[in-house]
């Protein structure tokens, strides 16, 4: 649903309410007033969204997904302040099957802006985690500073220092043959 056409029916709620206060229903007029709030609310807050967290909670991804390709027009469906998290949660959904796949979706996550500091932190945790795969050492290492920076709740330290450790590993390029083996030519 477009996020304009909210603000209409809360305008038509409204005007239902003045209706019966007009008409000495003052009771269900005020009601109708409260009632009023909630498409003001799911403007600013996405209904898709709030469920799609809701399945995350629970960690059902699937249904987080399904909730979240309900989202087909972000930009006509959502408020501004709501486009790094549809990023984000599209790429936490992602992340187990195609973990090669989420840099770009948490690259727009953090260019469109999270509002929480254990969010941001956890999308640059998921930029550093697809840089070490890439073989990119030093971008990985610096995404990891920057997402220890931001994890002031300590809700991530385990999964940093485990990435710090793959760090210290060291890694086999493909140019380093083992000597051990012996030589094969072409017969």
């Amino acid at each position: 649903m477009n996020k304009y056409i909210k603000f209409v029916i809360a305008a038509l709620i409204i005007a239902a309410a003045v209706y019966l206060m007009m008409n000495r229903n003052i009771g269900w007029g005020i009601v109708l007033v409260i009632l009023a709030a909630v498409p003001v609310f799911l403007y600013f807050k996405n209904e898709y969204i709030l469920l799609a967290f809701w399945q995350l909670r629970k960690q059902n991804m699937e249904k987080a997904g399904v909730w979240l390709t309900k989202i087909t027009n972000y930009t006509s469906q959502l408020d501004k302040n709501q486009y790094g998290y549809f990023h984000y949660l599209q790429g936490l959904t992602l992340a187990q099957d195609n973990p090669a796949k989420i840099e770009p979706y948490m690259k727009k996550a953090l260019d469109y802006g999270l509002n929480m500091k254990h969010d941001r932190a956890m999308a640059t945790l998921n930029l550093a985690a697809a840089a070490l795969s890439k073989g990119r050492k030093q971008e990985g290492q610096k995404l990891l500073e920057e997402a220890k920076r931001l994890d002031t709740a300590g809700m991530m330290t385990e999964h940093i220092k485990t990435m710090k450790a793959q760090l210290k590993m060291p890694t086999m390029q493909k140019h380093v043959h083992n000597p051990h083996m012996r030589q094969r030519g072409k017969f």
